[in-house]
């Protein structure tokens, strides 16, 4: 048998504090999110903890993340609006990005019906 047998958590706090290292627990996270160029991977209440070796911060998250389009989430509905939408309607109408989501959201999301209100107003 090989002397790699149970490990006592005390033990392994000691040796862990021994190497350096420190293991805390973020608490009251509510959400985190992974942005890549075209999708985002939402955690909704994931575990948090964090790992400091030598000064270096690692952050581990445990949970089940929902993927999503990149865009912006409408506060009303949830739904998300595409970043493809939302510069679409920017380019068409010269207007900033506020101005484009408020007017998406208020549009259900159509960017045709964004342009024209904007162009219109």
């Amino acid at each position: 048998m090989s002397g790699m047998g149970r490990i006592n958590p005390r033990q392994m706090k000691q040796a862990m504090k021994k190497m350096g290292i420190r293991n805390t627990e973020l608490n009251d996270v509510t959400e985190v999110i992974i942005r890549m160029p075209n999708e985002e991977l939402v955690f909704t209440r994931p575990e948090v903890s964090i790992m400091e070796v030598q000064g270096n911060k690692t952050y581990q998250i445990s949970g089940e993340p929902e993927s999503r389009p990149v865009g912006t989430v409408d506060e009303d509905t949830g739904e998300v609006i595409p970043a493809e939408d939302i510069e679409l309607v920017m380019s068409q109408t010269g207007c900033d990005k506020p101005t484009a989501i408020n007017a998406l959201q208020e549009c259900g999301g159509q960017p045709a019906e964004a342009i024209i209100k904007i162009m219109t107003a």
